[in-house]
């Protein structure tokens, strides 16, 4: 007898439109995480947000290690993903000058 307490089965709405992400902004408060996926094309002066998902630190953190996990397996399938020159994983908008949120002066 298969053991079925551990599959999930998940449905894709219809009307779900996948989208295109290269920009992740992530920002939290005690209570909860906030990920703003958005996306910078070429010739358009501001980041378009496509989606704003709202989370509890539990579950950003479940997200976390699960991203960690896949990109793992990703690597060990593929080889290692390469992030160039970039020192940190993350960055200050502010170097980014005013992205609609105002600039400092």
């Amino acid at each position: 007898m298969e053991d079925n307490k551990n599959q999930l089965s998940i449905e894709l709405r219809p009307d779900l439109v996948p989208g295109y992400s290269n920009l992740a902004i992530i920002s939290h408060s005690r209570s909860e995480f906030v990920i703003d996926f958005a996306s910078m094309l070429p010739g358009h002066p501001k980041p378009q947000v496509g989606n704003r998902i709202i989370m509890t630190p539990e579950h950003a953190k479940r997200l976390m290690n699960a991203l960690v996990d896949n990109i793992q397996k990703y690597e060990s399938q593929f080889g290692q993903i390469s992030l160039g020159n970039v020192p940190k994983g993350t960055f200050n908008l502010e170097d980014f000058g005013p992205l609609g949120g105002g600039a400092k002066s």
